[in-house]
């Protein structure tokens, strides 16, 4: 099962007394303060024991069009590395 947006919202705040306006404000305003962080040079967000979220580099390389088979260069770009903490690796067992 798969919860989205919404369902988080509805199941934190019946956990926690909160308006469901006052979770999703929250949830938005984490969302912000990840992204940007995540957006700097070198930013990195860590919830202990959860999940940590880094900005990494990818280096330009050759690829393959899979249809053609003719090589392409692909640019250097950036990407995040989302990595499980110790307590959510645990809850997965």
């Amino acid at each position: 099962m798969a919860l989205n947006k919404s369902e988080v919202v509805a199941a934190v705040a019946a956990k926690t007394g909160q308006s469901q306006t006052a979770v999703s404000a929250a949830i938005d305003a984490l969302y912000e303060v990840v992204a940007a962080e995540v957006g700097r040079d070198g930013g990195k967000v860590t919830i202990p024991g959860f999940v940590s979220f880094e900005r990494t580099r990818r280096a330009a390389r050759t690829g393959r069009n899979p249809q053609t088979g003719a090589t392409l260069q692909i640019a250097a770009s950036n990407a995040v590395k989302v990595s499980a903490g110790s307590k959510l690796k645990a809850a997965a067992k």
